[in-house]
């Protein structure tokens, strides 16, 4: 009976060890499918930057005919040296980045700074201020009146028409005040009996506890800012050199596109104008390469503060 009975507990370990390794058999399975979907999606995601990038650097005349698939061929870097000679084209990068980096930094402030004020309950007509803040997301006036009112605010041919409308983002409000209300309370109230008033308590705990969400927003505006063209060509048109890289770019464009009509058409063309002329599709790639490279090289310094908040901002309603 003794026998018998070690060997079921000798069995016993053996059952374990088998059922084990069917297990971690399983789990590795699992992992060989989720890198392989995982690295698909990555590549997929990456692809159209990369065909991007190397049809702006090979031959144009191949570009032209869609010779050009998975590497470049006859590279060179014409294209990106023929947008140099765009006029001013150094001021409209100048006008972009100051734009980008002061309309950002405002917006992040006035964002964080009243998302945190409409979180307190005795504040003066909290609701109402929340609540038209949230109508201004649903209703819209239309060009003309804002073209008027932006006119009568002396804001046209003026840089700071850039910057003043875009300083108050009601989306964003909502994502800061959400994360803010995720903050426990009991940070603002110790702070609160060590004698700190809402300004100190703001910019020595929720500002720097709020890093995550503010990053998100940040990114938000900055690429609102770059992207942004069409502002430029409304209220800009009596300043050219206040115009921003994008609309300078789409100008450039557009001529290009005219020259190229015109070639197709048959009318004459001066030779070397012809020569230094691009095909429309290597021109708008890259026109479109330019114009994302700065947000590429930004995004992955915040990319773990933009997972982090607004996965953070979306618990709440």
């Amino acid at each position: 009976m003794d026998a018998a009975y070690n060997t079921k507990q000798s069995r016993k370990p053996l059952k374990t060890r088998k059922h084990r390794y069917m297990r971690a058999k399983g789990d590795i399975i699992f992992n060989i499918i989720n890198y392989t979907v995982f690295i698909l999606f990555t590549l997929i995601c990456i692809f159209p930057f990369y065909y991007l990038l190397i049809n702006t650097i090979s031959d144009n005349e191949l570009v032209r005919t869609g010779q050009i698939k998975l590497y470049p061929i006859g590279i060179h870097f014409k294209n990106y040296l023929a947008l140099v000679n765009v006029n001013n084209l150094g001021a409209s990068v100048m006008v972009s980045v100051a734009r980008t980096v002061i309309g950002t930094a405002t917006m992040v402030l006035a964002s964080a700074f009243v998302g945190y004020l409409v979180t307190k309950r005795n504040m003066w007509g909290r609701r109402f201020i929340y609540r038209l803040l949230i109508i201004t997301m649903y209703f819209n006036a239309g060009l003309i009146p804002w073209y008027l009112n932006m006119s009568m605010l002396g804001l046209t041919n003026n840089f700071w028409g850039y910057i003043i409308p875009g300083i108050v983002a009601p989306y964003n409000i909502i994502l800061v005040k959400t994360y803010i209300e995720s903050i426990p309370a009991e940070l603002e109230e110790s702070a609160f009996v060590d004698g700190a008033g809402y300004f100190t308590i703001f910019r020595k705990i929720i500002w720097p506890l709020s890093k995550p969400i503010l990053a998100t927003i940040a990114i938000f505006g900055a690429v609102g800012h770059w992207n942004s063209f069409t502002d430029s060509m409304i209220l800009m048109s009596g300043k050219p050199e206040l115009y921003t890289l994008q609309y300078r770019l789409y100008i450039y464009l557009s001529s290009t596109s005219n020259l190229s009509a015109l070639m197709n058409s048959g009318g004459s063309v001066n030779e070397s104008v012809l020569n230094a002329a691009l095909n429309m599709r290597t021109v708008k790639l890259t026109v479109a390469m330019v114009t994302i490279i700065p947000i590429l090289l930004v995004y992955p310094f915040m990319q773990r503060y933009f997972e982090k908040g607004i996965m953070i901002g979306a618990v709440k309603g």
